[in-house]
């Protein structure tokens, strides 16, 4: 019988990480501000659409509360596979003052936004903050960036947003206590806040306490009526580790599904989940639409090595009577 090497579990470990800087990610802390009816994104991709935000150069754009990219110099981001219906868009310049606007469905081709100058000396550390930690790579400027975040807060005390970037700090540098105590004080500022949720979970989950994390990212996704793409991702992973692969698969299946194949990290994720299932094809899949999104990205030339072993295992099932 032909052997058929999967990805090793700590690659998929990786690209959840790499998922969740990106939500802050990365990866980037996201505030809803505005809620809007979430039903439009379920009907058909066919019907998805792009767009282009004009706006300061190096700005941090926000769709639903997905970060979606950066506009580039001269402040220009073309957003695509939007659906149909109205979204929230988020965005953020460093020095200037957020700003979060409604579109409807007729604002879909070019949405200038002009930003205002801020001296409000929180949100100035705030967003200092947010960029230390999105672009720390050692431990101390992951200190940094926690010591970013109390300054802003020392200023702003009810300052949710930097409850929660400090949380995603103090859990980069493995403070998980500490970490907890801050999306604590989040959910007093803002009792519904689906990210401050999702942001639990993982750090319950980081202690090993699975049955609690489940728990956190329902309720983030209860939160956010049904749209929290890190909760689902989170869950995901849990029931991947429990063993329970079809609730993984659903639960990738719909965190691709919010995040209009923004983040390819998912489709390896997926892909590992059917190659346990032994639904070679539905793997090899997942993994070509990985490569198709990101060709050159870290999980590329595992990826590719593994993909003709798993054709020739699907070709192998359709001859075994």
């Amino acid at each position: 019988m032909m052997t058929v090497r999967t990805l090793p579990s700590t690659c998929a470990l990786r690209s959840l990480i790499t998922l969740a800087l990106l939500f802050v990610s990365l990866n980037a802390v996201a505030q809803q501000r505005t809620t809007v009816k979430r039903g439009a994104r379920t009907r058909s991709a066919s019907s998805a659409k792009s767009f282009s935000v004009r706006t300061e150069p190096n700005a941090s754009v926000w769709l639903d509360e997905v970060r979606r990219g950066t506009t580039d110099a001269s402040g220009n981001l073309t957003l695509k596979n939007v659906s149909p219906g109205r979204h929230t868009l988020r965005v953020r310049a460093r020095g200037f003052a957020e700003r979060t606007l409604l579109l409807l469905p007729a604002q879909r081709r070019v949405i200038n936004i002009k930003l205002t100058r801020t001296t409000d000396a929180a949100e100035l550390a705030f967003q200092e903050a947010e960029e230390t930690r999105e672009r720390a790579t050692t431990d101390e400027a992951r200190q940094t960036a926690v010591e970013l975040y109390r300054r802003a807060l020392a200023l702003r005390p009810r300052f949710a947003q930097a409850r929660v970037g400090l949380a995603r700090a103090l859990f980069d540098t493995n403070h998980y206590a500490a970490a907890l105590d801050e999306i604590a004080a989040a959910h007093r500022i803002r009792p519904i806040y689906p990210e401050a949720s999702a942001i639990e979970g993982r750090i319950l989950r980081a202690t090993a306490d699975a049955d609690a994390a489940i728990e956190a990212y329902r309720r983030a996704i209860r939160e956010g009526r049904g749209f929290q793409p890190e909760a689902h991702t989170g869950l995901g992973v849990i029931y991947e580790e429990k063993g329970q692969y079809e609730e993984a698969a659903a639960a990738f299946r719909k965190a691709i599904a919010q995040l209009s194949d923004s983040e390819p990290a998912l489709y390896q994720l997926l892909g590992a989940i059917y190659e346990r299932q032994e639904k070679y094809k539905e793997a090899v899949t997942a993994y070509e639409k990985y490569l198709e999104l990101a060709p050159n990205g870290s999980l590329a030339p595992a990826i590719r090595s593994t993909i003709d072993q798993l054709r020739r295992q699907a070709a192998g099932e359709i001859l075994t009577p």
